[in-house]
């Protein structure tokens, strides 16, 4: 009766277990936003973003047969009061590739006016998930007292990789990675005092 009660009473601590288990493998990969801010600076705006990127084997594989992957970070404002119509104030999009060499068996970061080398993989996404300082357009009058509808997201943008993978990955989750898209209302931030949001 002993090892009976015993092995009874180990039960839900072995479930738990597992449960942990599975939930950790299940977040070690995909895109997760874990902060945003939004600055003033000098007549316009900037945002930065921190988060974490984890690929999953396919799309290492991609990465080793030379794809490159280009990941898309969007930021919007829309003026609440007209936000049926869906027409964005401020606007913020940025496209980032990241390749693998296998000359010199490094990963590169092409941003739009520069590029960056790295020797390892985590690396190089631990730098692609760091976006400080990058200037917002601003496409139309913007006033303090007004309360905007934010959004933010990141993802993995298959249109630009060749035909044959767009293929292979129409249907297939291991080609679908993406953030969740972050919404709030919010009013401008201001010189002194800048937005900051944490990631859910």
């Amino acid at each position: 009766m002993g090892l009976g009660e015993g092995g009874f009473k180990l039960q839900p601590f072995m479930m738990l277990l597992v449960l942990l288990l599975f939930g950790t493998m299940a977040q070690a990969e995909g895109i997760q936003i874990k902060s945003f801010s939004l600055s003033a600076v000098d007549h316009h705006y900037e945002m930065s973003v921190n988060s974490e990127i984890v690929l999953n084997a396919t799309l290492e594989q991609a990465l080793e047969k030379g794809i490159v992957l280009y990941f898309v970070t969007k930021f919007s404002l829309v003026d609440s009061r007209w936000y049926w119509l869906n027409d964005e104030v401020v606007r913020g999009k940025l496209k980032i590739g990241l390749r693998y060499y296998a000359l010199t068996r490094q990963y590169h970061l092409n941003f739009p006016e520069l590029s960056q080398s790295f020797n390892t993989l985590n690396e190089a996404l631990q730098a692609l998930g760091q976006l400080r300082k990058y200037s917002l357009t601003v496409k139309s009058d913007l006033k303090q007292d007004i309360e905007y509808i934010a959004s933010l997201r990141i993802w993995l943008d298959l249109t630009r990789m060749p035909k044959p993978f767009q293929v292979e990955a129409l249907g297939s989750s291991e080609w679908n990675l993406s953030s969740d898209r972050l919404e709030w209302r919010m009013k401008l931030p201001t010189p002194e005092q800048p937005f900051q949001l944490k990631g859910r």
